[in-house]
């Protein structure tokens, strides 16, 4: 029975100070100020593992990583391990919560709720009836990536469960009820070719809301952190965390000139 909110292979261990349900942790390198927080929500089936690729890239660029998995059986508890996260003395600003498929739509409501969220990052946001349940493992990782290295990490994984990505997600976390958390600056990110949840009814939910960048990854599975285009898709979100820097309103870092061709 999924609990409702109360309210609105090898990684590395976290530190003692944030270590209350964080199941994985990449620190930026040494001798280099950190420049935010990441609280990583997993999606359905996965664990910390899926998460390896995204948190050596994003710490690599000098952001805290911290994953904590989404328990749709305790989404409270759940709760609990993101606000001690964002709170821990260890977690510098801005602190942001980048979520995947369930994950995703918990990341959009506790950005709501909470005061300790800068921004959000909504990558492959699910639906709540289940209707793209996986014939077989084959048909899942279909479903999930086109990357032969992310197909191996999640067919390797013993905490993985399989078939988990046709399992029906409260109401409350699909992307027919997650709402927009005002004032807080938000990056959806949603595959082209997602067959789980059709980019047109993300596209539909944000158009126009001001405070929210939709960006579609071309030819993007759900699992679009890391599908084939992972490395643009992680230049894209560190783009988004840098101009978040210079204020919540996203102040250019890069501009096109005019008359040039778009790098």
């Amino acid at each position: 029975m999924v609990t409702s909110l109360t309210s609105a292979p090898s990684v590395h261990h976290p530190s003692a100070s944030a270590a209350a349900g964080v199941a994985a942790a990449w620190d930026e390198p040494a001798g280099i100020a950190a420049r935010g927080t990441l609280v990583v929500l997993t999606g359905r089936g996965e664990s910390a593992a899926a998460y390896q690729r995204f948190g050596r890239r994003l710490s690599a660029d000098a952001y805290r990583v911290r994953v904590v998995e989404t328990d749709l059986d305790d989404l409270d508890r759940t709760r609990d391990q993101v606000v001690a996260v964002l709170r821990a003395e260890d977690s510098p600003a801005p602190r942001v919560l980048v979520g995947a498929d369930a994950g995703a739509g918990l990341a959009a409501v506790l950005a709501g709720g909470l005061d300790d969220v800068d921004a959000v990052v909504l990558a492959g946001l699910a639906l709540a009836d289940g209707s793209a349940t996986p014939r077989d493992w084959d048909d899942e990782l279909e479903a999930r990536t086109f990357c032969p290295a992310h197909r191996r990490v999640l067919t390797e994984d013993p905490r993985f469960e399989r078939g988990d990505l046709g399992r029906e997600l409260p109401l409350a976390l699909s992307v027919e009820a997650v709402g927009v958390a005002p004032g807080v600056p938000t990056l959806v990110v949603h595959g082209s070719a997602d067959p789980v949840t059709e980019p047109e009814r993300v596209e539909e939910l944000y158009a126009g809301v001001a405070t929210v960048s939709i960006v579609a990854v071309e030819g993007g599975r759900h699992d679009v952190l890391n599908d084939v285009s992972h490395r643009s898709v992680a230049a894209t979100i560190v783009l988004f965390l840098e101009r978040l820097r210079l204020g919540a309103d996203l102040p250019p870092v890069v501009r096109p000139v005019a008359g040039s061709v778009a790098p």
